[in-house]
């Protein structure tokens, strides 16, 4: 349900209807908006709940959240939520960019890195410390050393740093250096890694499962606001398809369908969705036509000896030209990046 407050409820007015819904034995989300604040009140319903609520003398009106995703829902909170850290802007009309090699390699590698996506006006830096592989001969990242590397770069640069957690065990450490958490696809129905991260005070952005269906996707960014981490934002990376000419389909009209249903911002992953470096700055540009709120953008000084994901990798020039044709598409919609 939704318990919609009056104009003129006061903050002690608010809490003691989150009391109450929590005496009732839901939970109480708290959604302060520019005009009223709503408390979507979230469990298991028994008969009688919507009418103690509704008379309530702070209370306008309550509504049922029709929706399977609750906290997600348009239904719950109608503006758009913006998610920052440092200079990353997500949602609002702004297109944040996230950019940086696959994985952290070493210290010369992801300060170059760092440097040229900073140059060409990207707002946050991306690196894999942590590498989930499908093989594991693979290499697997440089774990501790290179979360340190990473905060190494955003030191010199400001960038934000965005980087994976794999485990529930890791979120803590994860944490201590990055300042936004990714959930990779391969872990989007990790329950208790998304938990985990649902405590923790840092924005996170959840990749979309390769084979996972929009509402399977909003149910998990789900169990993030649950925890109470209002900061999620939703990433398509491509799903997997019967097509064979790129790694993955990418398919944005995910972005104008997710409008009409979440609040959550929404990044777009071209670099993954496609597999192939040639097909990223065209599909970059389309993600911001169909109205995406941000990018995740593979970058490396030197693709072709990258360690990971080489072939869908950017030079740092590529990277460049890129960001110019998304500026020229972004102008064209009053948007900024």
């Amino acid at each position: 349900m939704i318990v919609v407050m009056k104009k003129r409820a006061t903050e002690a007015m608010i809490q003691s209807v989150a009391s109450r819904i929590e005496q009732m034995g839901l939970k109480a989300h708290v959604i302060v908006g520019t005009e009223r604040t709503v408390i979507a009140a979230i469990g298991e319903k028994r008969n009688g709940e919507q009418q103690t609520l509704s008379g309530l003398d702070e209370v306008d009106k309550v509504v049922p959240i029709l929706a399977p995703y609750k906290v997600a829902s348009l239904e719950t909170k109608g503006e758009p939520t913006i998610v920052r850290s440092h200079d990353l802007v997500l949602g609002g009309g702004h297109v944040g960019v996230i950019a940086g090699p696959c994985s952290v390699e070493s210290e010369e590698q992801i300060l170059e890195s760092a440097r040229c996506v900073k140059a060409a006006g990207a707002t946050a830096l991306r690196g894999g410390a942590f590498k989930p592989r499908t093989s594991p001969y693979s290499f697997q990242g440089l774990k501790e050393e290179g979360l340190k590397l990473l905060a190494t770069a955003r030191d010199e640069t400001g960038l934000a740093v965005v980087t994976e957690v794999m485990t529930p065990e890791h979120v803590e450490l994860v944490a201590r250096y990055a300042d936004v958490l990714q959930i990779g696809a391969r872990n989007m129905q990790n329950y208790h890694l998304l938990q985990a991260v649902g405590e923790v005070d840092k924005p996170v952005l959840l990749k979309r499962g390769p084979s996972a269906e929009i509402d399977e996707f909003l149910l998990a960014a789900e169990y993030i606001l649950d925890q109470g981490n209002p900061n999620v934002v939703l990433c398509e990376r491509g799903i997997r398809t019967f097509e064979t000419h790129t790694r993955f389909t990418l398919p944005l009209a995910t972005v104008p369908y997710l409008r009409e249903r979440t609040h959550l911002p929404i990044v777009i992953d071209p670099s993954h969705g496609t597999g192939i470096a040639s097909l990223v700055p065209p599909m970059a540009a389309a993600a911001i036509a169909a109205d995406c709120d941000g990018l995740i953008i593979e970058v490396h000084p030197n693709p072709s000896e990258a360690l990971s994901d080489g072939a869908q990798s950017l030079t740092p020039d590529q990277f460049a030209d890129t960001m110019d044709r998304c500026r020229a598409v972004a102008r064209a919609l009053g948007r900024s990046i």
